[in-house]
C-alpha cells in the first residue's frame, strides 16, 4: 500500500494556500490550479470570470507516514476564513469559494467529522465534494511568493480548534 497520497484543497486565492501547505512535513509537493467546474482545460483568464464553476485549487501531495489526512484538513481550516461564502478577503467570486476535494472516503469522512465540530461553534461555508479533474495552472502562479518574495495577503494560521476535543 502506497504512503503517498493526494487531497485537493480550495480556500481563496491559491497563492497563499499552496505557500502555506508547503512548510508542512509531510507535504511533499504542491501545485496550483482548477477544479470542480465543467470547462474543460480553463486558464487563469477563464476562471476568474466566475463563470467555468471552477474553484483555484491547491493538490496536495503527501507521505502520510509523516502527516496524517485529519492533521491536512485541520491545517486547512486554520489558514483560511471558513465562514465566508464564495470569497476570502477581497477576493470575490465562486473560484474562490471553501472546498476540501476528497479522494478517498476516508478523507470524506473526516472532512465531514471536522466540519461537523466546527459547525458547533461557526457557520461554515466549506462543501465537500469528491475531487473532479484537475487542471494545472500556468507555471507563473507556481510557487508564486517564493518566485516574487511577496508574502500572502489573506491567508495566515490561526488556533480554531483550541476550544474542541479532538
Amino acid at each position: 500500500m502506497s504512503k503517498v497520497d493526494k487531497i485537493y484543497f480550495a480556500a481563496g486565492c491559491f497563492w497563499g494556500v499552496e505557500h502555506l501547505f508547503k512548510k508542512l512535513n509531510g507535504v511533499l509537493e504542491t501545485n496550483v490550479g482548477y477544479m470542480g467546474g465543467n470547462y474543460e482545460n480553463p486558464t487563469y483568464e477563464n476562471v476568474c470570470t466566475g463563470r467555468t464553476g471552477h474553484a483555484e485549487t491547491v493538490e496536495i501531495i503527501f507521505d502520510k507516514d509523516l502527516i496524517s489526512e485529519k492533521d491536512l484538513i485541520k491545517y486547512f481550516f486554520e489558514i483560511h476564513d471558513f465562514t465566508e461564502y464564495n470569497r476570502q478577503g477581497p477576493d470575490i467570486g465562486t473560484q474562490y469559494r471553501s472546498v476540501i476535494f476528497y479522494t478517498n472516503e476516508n478523507q470524506k469522512k473526516i472532512a465531514e467529522e471536522l466540519k461537523k465540530t466546527l459547525s458547533e461553534k461557526f457557520t461554515v461555508a466549506t462543501s465537500i465534494e469528491p475531487a473532479k479533474e484537475f487542471y494545472l495552472a500556468e507555471d507563473y502562479h507556481q510557487d508564486y511568493y517564493d518566485k516574487t518574495g511577496k508574502q500572502p495577503y489573506c491567508h495566515y494560521k490561526r488556533e480554531v480548534w483550541i476550544n474542541f476535543k479532538l
